[in-house]
């Protein structure tokens, strides 16, 4: 029997993929630990959005940590850190994010000292596999995989490629598999959901009603999507987000606060539409939670260009800011643009945002104080403390442990930036 350690990194999809792989695997009589030190092989499904440099940190880290243990690299994997990867671990096995279906294979090879690398891009459907979920309120689904835009930072169109959309029948039959199993959560989850359907006749709002019409007591939280696509079909976006269902959370990346600057990255939308959809967001559902990303320090932003990044966070008072410092990645656009920006003035603005998110995300949370509602208990934390979710996605942070899953009502006694505290009411609700 051999037992086998998945170590995720990155976004949700990153997470879904390892979960299918672990699914893989257990029905293929392997048995996957929730520990390194125990495990024979250690499966490494590493991130790259931002660079490299993290990932072979952390495969160094593992490497010197269990120098006798086979691995295997999973992911977003780059052309340029192949090598690297391979002086450092000459038996190392890799496997592309594409190839996920084929991990039994890999692990197969790997033990028996016949490393592969299964690198090739193709079309993998990630929906309707078996899984292993370490919790099991929360269900990913992948609703589709690569995009139709061309940021030019963006490297993970480099290794997702074109837009590929799953069956909206399939999504909706892999997600009534979750509900039977116990989930209370679906995460909806693509490189950007705002462009979901556009290669198979159909979009994002109507898959979010199709979705919400589901039978069963559940929450549905949206991932990440380009304000280039929502501003299109806004109204119909708003009106899927008003369903009980819905989870009021919208992750919508500006970039930047400053319309040259947003050109340059080839967004495809301005500052003022970026806003625009925020205020009729806020108009519908006034307690919505906004998060959204912005890179600092992108080839050529002046101080000024920077400044307008920071009216623009004081005008949106987003709850959850993403603060990235640019990293130029190989065979982007941006890669090759001139008048590059110091790395000591990119780690000035990461903190001159950071300051200026902290105090406004903790105004914005003080108007949850003594807020009293249901929340569904999602995360078991390791101070003896459990999370639950509002109808805002807000984390409520509870003494004690509760069930996954349960639903709790609460009255929110404390407040922090990036967390509320609550007590607990009544101690379940159906």
């Amino acid at each position: 029997m051999t037992n086998i350690f998945v170590k995720t990194f990155g976004c949700s999809a990153n997470f879904s993929d390892s979960e299918i792989m672990q699914g893989l695997l257990k029905e293929a009589d392997f048995t996957i630990v929730d520990k390194e030190g125990s495990a024979d092989l250690i499966i490494l499904n590493v991130c790259t959005v931002k660079g490299e440099s993290a990932a072979l940190k952390e495969i160094r880290k593992t490497h010197e940590t269990h120098p006798f243990k086979k691995i295997i690299i999973a992911g977003c994997i780059t052309q340029e850190m192949i090598p690297e990867v391979r002086d450092m671990l000459p038996d190392v096995s890799f496997i592309s994010t594409h190839n996920i279906k084929e991990i039994v294979q890999v692990v197969e090879e790997t033990l028996h000292d016949n490393p592969v690398s299964i690198l090739a891009k193709k079309n993998c459907k990630k929906i309707l596999l078996p899984r292993c979920k370490k919790n099991k309120t929360i269900g990913i689904v992948q609703i589709a995989s690569g995009c139709v835009s061309r940021c030019s930072y963006c490297s993970t169109k480099l290794i997702k490629g074109e837009l590929k959309s799953h069956d909206p029948k399939d999504i909706i039959e892999d997600i009534k598999n979750l509900l039977k199993e116990g989930c209370r959560e679906i995460w909806l989850t693509a490189q950007d959901t705002a462009c979901y359907g556009f290669d198979i006749d159909t979009d994002l709002p109507e898959l979010l009603k199709k979705v919400c019409d589901i039978d069963g007591n559940f929450r549905v939280r949206l991932g990440m999507g380009n304000p280039k696509h929502f501003k299109n079909y806004i109204d119909r976006l708003v009106a899927a987000f008003k369903h009980p269902k819905m989870f009021k959370f919208l992750h919508i990346p500006v970039q930047s606060g400053n319309d040259q600057i947003l050109n340059a990255m080839n967004r495809g939308y301005s500052v003022e539409e970026f806003e625009d959809i925020i205020t009729k967001f806020r108009r519908e559902i006034p307690d919505i939670t906004i998060s959204t990303d912005i890179i600092a320090g992108f080839p050529g932003e002046s101080n000024e260009q920077f400044n307008d990044s920071l009216k623009m966070v004081k005008k949106i008072r987003p709850s959850i800011l993403n603060i990235s410092r640019f990293i130029p990645r190989e065979n982007t656009k941006a890669f090759d643009m001139t008048e590059h920006i110091h790395g000591g003035k990119k780690k000035e603005r990461s903190r001159k945002l950071t300051s200026l998110h902290e105090w406004l995300a903790l105004e914005e949370n003080r108007k949850w104080k003594n807020w009293e509602g249901p929340v569904l208990i999602d995360e078991h934390n390791k101070d003896s403390t459990c999370t639950g979710r509002n109808f805002a996605y807000k984390p409520v942070v509870i003494k004690g442990i509760l069930p996954l899953g349960d639903r709790v009502m609460v009255k929110i006694t404390n407040i922090a930036a990036h967390y509320l505290v609550g007590e607990v009411m009544i101690d379940r609700l159906r």
